[in-house]
């Protein structure tokens, strides 16, 4: 049985030093003319869902309208700060790892569901090398759809149509670092492992309702037989 390994990117696989933060304030500036004078939570949320949110605060009207633009600035934004990711950031311990782990098994496809827009995912694991495992071309992003939980869908659709692969929501796993993951993947019907190697606990991650919960990456053979259930 094929199984599609969906991995989350910021606080499950890769650190990126607070830049992803500055390519949205920088972004926002753009769009708007003047900075951002009161953030909103960011962590685990789609990149469009962020910035609708950033722009309402602000008290910007008609921000649906400005998305396309903000996209194309984030974009922009976050490759210019590509070589800082590389100096400042990191890949999390245990990332290389366990996606090398993950690529060995049999019937395992691996990619993303991820609230970054697609480039932003490419600026931020092509900084340490942790793209040649994945399958980006069925990767579901945040400029796929604004709401998370939609994304479990948006992966498969992609398995089918991109690479002519039929597959169950069961079939699909979601490896992330949020309670917000962990909702994605149950409201999709995919298996939800949370790895506490960003800002939430344990505890709060099993309590969010998570399959299998791991305190980080580093046991390789860990994070296959959580995603796996075995």
């Amino acid at each position: 049985m094929t199984r599609l390994v969906l991995w989350d990117i910021d606080g499950t696989l890769v650190d990126g030093a607070g830049l992803g933060r500055d390519a949205f304030l920088d972004a926002f500036e753009q769009v708007v003319g003047s900075p951002a004078e009161q953030l909103v939570p960011f962590a685990g949320r789609t990149d469009l869902e962020i910035a609708l949110d950033l722009l309402e605060t602000a008290g910007v009207r008609d921000g649906e309208v400005l998305l396309e633009r903000f996209h194309n600035e984030l974009a922009r934004a976050m490759a210019e700060r590509a070589d800082l990711v590389s100096e400042r950031g990191h890949a999390l311990p245990g990332a290389h790892e366990a996606l090398q782990r993950m690529a060995d098994e049999p019937d395992v496809i691996q990619s993303l569901l991820t609230g970054n827009i697609e480039p932003n995912a490419e600026v931020k694991l092509g900084a340490f090398g942790l793209e040649r495992h994945l399958d980006f071309a069925i990767g579901a992003y945040g400029s796929d759809h604004r709401r998370r939980s939609e994304l479990v869908a948006v992966a498969l659709r992609k398995a089918r149509e991109v690479r002519g692969i039929e597959l169950a929501p069961a079939d699909a796993v979601l490896i992330g670092d949020t309670p917000l993951d962990v909702a994605a993947a149950l409201e999709g019907g995919a298996r939800a492992v949370a790895v506490a190697s960003g800002p939430y606990g344990q505890d709060e991650l099993r309590e969010a309702g998570a399959h299998a919960v791991l305190p980080d990456l580093t046991d390789a053979e860990a994070v296959v037989a959580a995603a796996l259930g075995r």
